[in-house]
């Protein structure tokens, strides 16, 4: 188990800032790579050698990669070599026991471990992956520090759940990262801000949703669709949170991570919501998926291929579940609809259509995404489309008692913080500023000394 968010945020995270700023610059990476490990190997000591192999391999494929620059042959040779032990760990951990269990339904052959899915696998893989991917096709330099990579590969503050990190994106950062009282400052609002995402937001929306779902068989209408918000609310306050916290640890250590979300509930459509959510993992299947299979640059019947391609895979990475294939191939047909059909009509729709329609598809994908249950997804979606009472006393009670949360949700959607920004005085800014990160500080001293551990949703996958 990884830390506990109390001794994460108030043991864990001083003493590793108090050591990173206490060596010469010469030992930080070095320290922040044991830091690294430290933090991953907390009570998994097993799951730090994994790493370290994905390390290894990938590093040395890089070397190889390099050394024979031009051997086209023993270039290839490497890479596949990295590939494949990446794609096989993935395999292994994540969907071996879920195919073995599926085969064995039909002829009992093959043995089921129960194995333990290794924190953060998902993101690691794919950004030790890319890096060598990068590597081949001459798109960033060769790592000559092992310490250097391992301690990118590794960083702590993004490894649980992403960003996912490409080394192009942080390569300058490695060697020549400044540090400074305003980037530290920016990185401790940041973190605050993600840190109050989970706690305030995303974990009452998870008691919610958990609480609905008891009473599933029960259902009304507005408690299906209720159900549905409270999810979509959760693991957008969750993941965003998380990558809220990790980009601002990044500031702190020096390092600048990409963004991984734009106010995706903004969006009007799902092919503006898939720009919006998760942003990282969508550039990399674009980079390494449908950019090498031709992209929109193929005639018609191969870009169609390539998207359902794209979003099979994307379904499958989430998760050894027939649900999240289910909604990967959901948003395929979608994003074909709209790409193919629906274009020219959406355009002629006034704004509040368009975005009612963006927040319906998104939130049947969240439905098909929250329930590995497909028959807890029949008994929702039924009462959703009327199949049920429209509301009853148990219902008007959770709307009663989570009701400030989902009116702070949806207004915390929005660009809030911005639009405030650029309406008041600077002075002012600033000084709210400071009032706010005083009573994060506070809210969530309190929250944490309550709840003791926090794990965050997308640690699954």
């Amino acid at each position: 188990m990884v830390f506990s968010s109390a001794l994460f945020v108030y043991v864990y995270l001083p003493v590793a800032l108090g050591i990173y700023y206490a060596v010469p610059r010469k030992f930080k990476n070095g320290a922040l790579l044991a830091l690294n490990l430290l933090f991953y190997g907390w009570g998994e000591p097993f799951y730090v050698v994994l790493l370290v192999l994905s390390t290894v391999c990938d590093y040395t494929c890089g070397k190889k990669i390099e050394e024979n620059r031009g051997n086209q042959i023993i270039m290839k040779r490497y890479l596949l070599i990295s590939v494949l032990f990446n794609l096989g760990l993935l395999g292994w951990f994540k969907y071996y026991d879920f195919l073995a269990s599926q085969i064995n339904r039909l002829v009992p052959v093959l043995p089921v471990f129960h194995i333990t899915l290794p924190l953060g696998i998902s993101f690691y893989t794919f950004q030790t992956m890319s890096y060598t991917i990068d590597v081949y096709r001459n798109e960033t330099p060769v790592q000559n520090s092992i310490v250097n990579f391992g301690m990118y590969v590794s960083l702590f503050p993004q490894l649980i759940a992403g960003p996912i990190v490409r080394y192009a994106d942080i390569e300058k950062d490695i060697d020549t990262r400044k540090h400074g009282f305003d980037e530290f400052g920016k990185g401790v609002r940041r973190f605050l801000l993600g840190l109050s995402k989970k706690l305030i937001l995303a974990n009452a929306m998870g008691a919610l949703h958990t609480e609905i779902l008891i009473y599933v068989t029960e259902i009304t209408v507005v408690g299906s669709w209720l159900a549905v918000v409270a999810f979509a609310f959760q693991i957008y306050f969750d993941f965003s949170g998380y990558s809220d916290m990790a980009i601002g640890l990044g500031y702190m250590f020096g390092f600048s991570f990409p963004e991984n979300f734009n106010y995706p509930y903004l969006a009007k459509t799902a092919t503006e919501f898939w720009r919006r959510w998760h942003m990282t993992l969508g550039t990399w299947f674009k980079e390494y998926v449908y950019f090498p299979l031709g992209g929109s640059r193929v005639s018609t019947v191969k870009h169609i291929r390539n998207i359902c391609i794209v979003w099979l895979l994307t379904g499958i990475w989430h998760g050894a579940s027939y649900n999240y294939i289910a909604w990967g191939v959901y948003y395929g047909l979608v994003l074909l609809a709209e790409k193919f059909i629906l274009a020219d009509y959406m355009k002629k729709l006034p704004s509040i259509v368009q975005h009612m329609y963006g927040l319906f598809v998104i939130a049947i994908g969240w439905l098909i995404f929250s329930c590995e249950d497909f028959t807890v997804m029949g008994q929702l979606a039924k009462a959703m489309f009327g199949g049920a009472l429209w509301i009853d006393s148990r219902t008007l009670y959770w709307l009663s008692t989570y009701g400030v949360q989902l009116i702070l949700c949806a207004v915390c959607s929005l660009p809030v913080i911005t639009m405030l920004k650029n309406r008041i005085h600077a002075g002012v800014y600033d000084m709210l500023t400071v009032i706010a990160v005083v009573i994060a500080i506070l809210v969530n001293t309190a929250y944490l000394v309550d709840a003791g551990f926090n794990p965050f949703l997308y640690f699954r996958f």
